[in-house]
């Protein structure tokens, strides 16, 4: 009986060591022009699990990631154009932008798990399209894949 209770905590213990392991790492691209047009982030829209890192890696010179909106309670990003990676650690939703392109609708989204904040985030994405002046649509598309 002793075995098998050592057996099983050893077992639990290994499970519980490497489960930041199965965190997943992805890259976002800041571009002039990728798949969805002139001034993007690549992938404009992510869905990742509470824990995922993020990469945002300018691919070309004169693009930041600044988030502009997030959960409640998470910390924002400003890569201050260079690389950034960011550990997603609260669910919702996140937008984000690159500062110089913004009029240009140089926008993203990244689902986090549960998209609680979805009703919020939209509310956040209209002050930000009254300020884009092309791709208007671009953020309602990103926004439309939240499920």
């Amino acid at each position: 009986m002793k075995t098998a209770t050592k057996v099983l905590a050893s077992t639990l213990l290994a499970t519980l060591v490497s489960l930041p392991a199965l965190a997943e790492q992805h890259v976002v691209k800041l571009l002039n022009t990728g798949a969805d047009g002139t001034m993007v982030f690549e992938p404009g829209y992510l869905k990742v699990n509470p824990g995922d890192t993020v990469t945002f890696k300018p691919e070309n010179l004169g693009h930041d990631s600044v988030s502009v909106f997030a959960p409640e309670g998470s910390a924002g990003w400003n890569s201050a154009y260079k690389e950034i990676t960011v550990t997603m650690d609260k669910e919702g939703v996140y937008i984000y932008k690159c500062t110089p392109h913004l009029i240009m609708a140089m926008v993203g989204v990244i689902q986090v798990g549960n998209a609680a904040n979805l009703d919020q985030a939209k509310a956040e994405a209209e002050k930000l399209k009254a300020g884009f002046v092309m791709n208007k649509e671009r953020l309602d598309g990103y926004l439309a894949q939240v499920k």
